[in-house]
């Protein structure tokens, strides 16, 4: 009997038949004797609907109000999840975030968890109840409704997995694992059976939509092994874990694409000190998020200045336009230039950390490729460019030709092993000896 955390995206709860679907999966656990509990996300398309509901009424709607109409996505889904499990005879129960025990600070549309009470899901499996879980949502201390941002029940599930130290954690999605690239954008991106956390958490924060980088994050601080896998067959997935030696063998793990950024100028800003501080200052005042930053010192005749960029998501765009309008008059900058037709394309692998000269060879494919490099940004594992958005796709299909084509080995041997008779990988989701509740 093992304890299980699986949770459901959007496309596998997208209609009644695919959650009727997910319920028979439960199922099967649940009569093979494990406890399982269910984190699900909103029907696919509801968020979206709600956002453009709200932005219909007005375009920069309270964060409050929000998260108010938001949490109900997935309110709506994991009510249909419990009576599709009754349906089969199953005892199932529904929980809010709040109703979990999962505790946030008051920071509305992105909040963090702060704490995690499991008591009540605790009470209800050891009643023999299947727990569905309201992903993406928590409540503050003082009541008050919050969401974790786009993605974020991947979260919660990563989260609940650590909290009640479960023995399996599987994240479902509407594909097989995680791919060298996107297989929608190139065909013969390739599924990878393991991958480091690290290497996961660059790709999801780079734009790649398998999971929240925030989840990935967390998985790694509390040690939380995670497969993430097909909620529509059985074949095993891709296991995310610590990074082991083998894994720098291979130097690009995977190619990404975020087609989601918006790039902000400042023309002119005055070159002295203290200006910068000011300005992403007031943006992280505002919880917004700012990603490359490039800076071009002006050597001219007058007043030194400086032309500012950086990136931001284009979701927040709007938000970042009305924190530096009100600064223009006290920090003195001429213009502000927006640009939402933009990509940033990026390779991402530890294998950069030992071997030189992938800056340049990725530099060469852009340039064949009459790709023009805006902004460029680096870490030990990774290497990302702002380009041309309409560009974006051919130039992914031809970095992934060159680093990750079908002559280059990108993965070992499997390490698992084939799945048991449930489908289930023969591994357990956390390190160390099982706890009993």
């Amino acid at each position: 009997m093992a304890l299980i955390v699986q949770k459901y995206g959007g496309t596998s709860v997208a209609n009644t038949e695919r959650i009727r679907n997910v319920a028979a999966r439960v199922a099967r656990y649940h009569q093979a004797g494990d406890r399982v509990v269910v984190v699900v996300s909103a029907m696919s398309g509801v968020t979206d609907n709600l956002i453009k509901l709200a932005r219909e009424i007005m375009p920069l709607p309270s964060e409050r109000e929000m998260d108010m109409l938001l949490a109900t996505g997935e309110q709506t889904t994991i009510a249909l999840a419990a009576m599709a499990l009754h349906a089969l005879d199953i005892h199932a129960v529904s929980l809010t975030g709040a109703q979990a025990g999962i505790v946030t600070d008051g920071v509305h549309t992105k909040a963090k968890i702060q704490n995690i009470s499991p008591k009540r899901i605790h009470e209800l499996l050891n009643a023999g109840q299947v727990v569905i879980v309201a992903g993406f949502q928590g409540q503050t201390p003082e009541g008050q409704i919050t969401t974790l941002g786009r993605g974020g029940s991947d979260l919660t599930a990563i989260a609940l997995a650590a909290a009640i130290k479960a023995d399996l954690c599987q994240i479902y999605t509407d594909v097989d694992g995680v791919y060298t690239a996107d297989p929608r954008i190139v065909p013969d991106a390739r599924k990878l059976d393991e991958i480091s956390y690290d290497e996961m958490l660059e790709l999801a924060s780079l734009g790649a939509k398998v999971m929240q980088s925030r989840s990935v994050e967390f998985a790694k601080k509390f040690g939380v092994v995670f497969e993430v896998r097909s909620s529509l067959n059985d074949n095993p997935g891709t296991i995310v874990k610590e990074e082991t030696r083998s894994m720098e063998d291979v130097v690009i793990r995977g190619v990404s694409v975020d087609k989601n950024q918006a790039k902000v100028t400042l023309v002119a800003v005055p070159d002295k000190p203290g200006v910068a501080a000011r300005i992403f200052k007031s943006l992280g005042d505002a919880t917004i998020n700012v990603d490359m930053i490039v800076q071009n010192i002006s050597h001219g005749a007058g007043t030194p200045a400086t032309d500012l960029s950086f990136t931001v998501d284009k979701p927040e765009l709007l938000k970042a336009r009305k924190v530096i309008d009100a600064l223009q008059a006290e920090v003195g900058f001429r213009e502000v230039i927006a640009d939402e037709q933009i990509a940033k394309l990026s390779i991402v692998g530890v294998g950069m950390k030992s071997h030189s000269g992938v800056a340049g060879k990725m530099f060469d494919v852009l340039a064949r490729e009459g790709v023009n490099i805006g902004m460029i940004s680096t870490s030990e594992i990774k290497i990302s460019v702002v380009i041309k958005l309409a560009q974006a796709e051919s130039a992914m299909r031809a970095i992934h030709a060159v680093f990750l084509g079908a002559a280059t080995h990108c993965d070992p041997p499997h390490p698992r092993g084939s799945p048991d008779s449930k489908g289930r990988p023969r591994f357990r989701g956390r390190r160390g000896p099982r706890r009993r509740h």
